[in-house]
């Protein structure tokens, strides 16, 4: 299928769907488009009775480098799209209106895939930054090439973590922390053993190891697979996810208000020059 700009759209394999993030010269940097695509993708999926498993994989060396800071179309891109969620706003002035996209486009859309009606697995291979995480973290189940790395480089953006705040769900309050305030890379090695990635596998073996896995769980009743699934993220949930998601957003949003009075953009600029040698820039 050849109707996606920014992804492929496969059938692997019997009752399976695999969505590819297919931007390799911009290691997948998600922008506005990719993440409509992706939701529009995970949707035809979702709404395929022949379709029990869906894998999100990516072509390159990496899987995603977060955010596309270079975008220049964002706004206009979520002001055209069909609304995906209840959200408005977009235009409005002052901090309404970059709350309200992320609002939609970041912690929106993962929550809406974390919840989807099938299971969902993440191959992952090089580097997952930031806003990687987002499209990692929703998914059910995370097979990672050995080659995988994976950080959170907010913080040094002047910003209080990335947007769908999972961290302390996902490798523990103490290295949550620690992968906070550092932005160092954790490999896949060592998430393997906090029991955030499920199996660690040679880089060349990856796309073949999900695939039977997704297979073997496919060949469950979809039904006992939805509901087992809402079951553990129900108690998830109940360990007080949604809360810490909530105040989490709330503080990210706050440190873009802040940036922005303070510096004119609403992330550091010091950390623009040192990525891209400039002081502009757009997302986090």
């Amino acid at each position: 299928m050849t109707d996606f700009e920014t992804i492929l759209y496969e059938r692997p394999a019997d009752k399976v769907a695999r969505i590819v993030l297919n931007r390799p010269e911009a290691r997948n940097a998600q922008s506005m488009r990719m993440l409509y695509e992706l939701n529009d993708a995970f949707d035809r999926a979702a709404q395929d009775d022949s379709v029990s498993v869906i894998i999100l994989a990516a072509n390159g060396p990496h899987f995603s480098a977060g955010h596309d800071l270079r975008e220049t179309d964002a706004l206009e891109v979520v002001t055209e799209h069909e609304r995906v969620g209840t959200w408005c706003g977009f235009g409005c002035a002052g901090a309404q209106s970059q709350m309200a996209v992320e609002k939609e486009m970041y912690i929106g859309l993962s929550e809406r895939w974390r919840n989807l009606p099938k299971p969902t697995i993440a191959a992952v291979q090089g580097k997952v930054i930031a806003g990687g995480l987002m499209l990692v973290w929703p998914c059910d189940l995370i097979v990672a090439a050995d080659d995988a790395l994976f950080q959170d480089n907010t913080v040094s953006m002047g910003v209080a973590g990335a947007e769908f705040f999972n961290h302390p769900f996902e490798v523990g309050v103490r290295k949550a922390k620690e992968m906070l305030f550092t932005s160092d890379f954790l490999t896949a090695e060592e998430v393997h053993r906090l029991g955030m990635v499920n199996h660690v596998v040679p880089l060349d073996e990856l796309h073949s190891h999900t695939l039977q896995l997704a297979s073997r769980i496919a060949e469950k009743p979809l039904f006992a697979l939805r509901l087992a699934k809402e079951a553990v993220n129900v108690a998830q949930d109940n360990q007080g996810r949604v809360n810490a998601m909530q105040t989490s957003f709330a503080y990210h949003q706050l440190c873009h208000s802040h940036n922005q009075q303070v510096h004119g953009m609403i992330i550091d600029p010091g950390f623009m020059a040192k990525t891209f040698g400039t002081k502009a820039g757009a997302g986090s």
